[in-house]
């Protein structure tokens, strides 16, 4: 099984303060995330389940596949959620040279074809030179939860039960439209909706 935590504990935060890892608010308010798109099928999925409950989201999108799947993009776009960077190519920063990094970031927010200064490392790792070197109004999106849904060994229960139980007022939380997470997405994200709307929870996009 992979090795991972299904929360970021306080002294990660204290760490790296400049980042964003949840929202400050008294409200009953979850903002999800979905890392990887868009891809046929899983990211129309997520659409449907959102939009059956309401919800809104923020999708990090890989430009390589918005170019690949240019239909199913527009449909992000025309259905409100917010847009955010994920990279060209799913750069790993702590492999990357800063110069390579930041080529691929461009490129990325060149693909999308829309302004954002929202912006989440895949795999959330990158360096601080490479931080440095984004643009000033750029906003590094963490998380406070990792649902796990990427991992092929977690059962689909626990990466429900792991969601719920870390998730509070202002979390940020990570779920992928990828064909890796299909099956634990596909389980969990619906579950996950039900319960929290059923305590009177709101979904929204991140702020700018």
């Amino acid at each position: 099984m992979k090795s991972y935590l299904h929360y970021s504990p306080f002294w990660l935060k204290a760490l790296f303060p400049k980042y964003h890892w949840r929202i400050n608010t008294k409200e009953k308010v979850v903002y999800l995330t979905f890392d990887d798109g868009p891809i046929p099928e899983v990211t129309e999925f997520v659409l449907e389940t959102l939009n059956s409950y309401q919800a809104k989201a923020t999708f990090f999108c890989i430009g390589d596949n918005v170019n690949k799947h240019p239909d199913i993009y527009k449909k992000l776009l025309h259905s409100f959620h917010r847009i955010g960077n994920h990279t060209y190519n799913h750069l790993n920063g702590w492999k990357s040279d800063s110069d390579t990094y930041l080529e691929n970031y461009h490129l990325c927010n060149e693909t999308l074809k829309i302004k954002t200064n929202l912006f989440r490392p895949p795999h959330g790792r990158i360096t601080k030179q490479q931080a440095q070197l984004l643009p000033p109004d750029t906003k590094v999106i963490m998380w406070d939860v990792l649902s796990g849904d990427f991992d092929n060994d977690l059962h689909c229960e626990k990466c429900l039960k792991k969601s719920i139980a870390h998730t509070k007022r202002g979390s940020i939380v990570v779920f992928h439209d990828s064909l890796k997470a299909k099956n634990n997405l596909y389980y969990t994200l619906p579950r996950y909706l039900d319960h929290f709307s059923s305590l009177g929870y709101r979904f929204e996009t991140l702020p700018c």
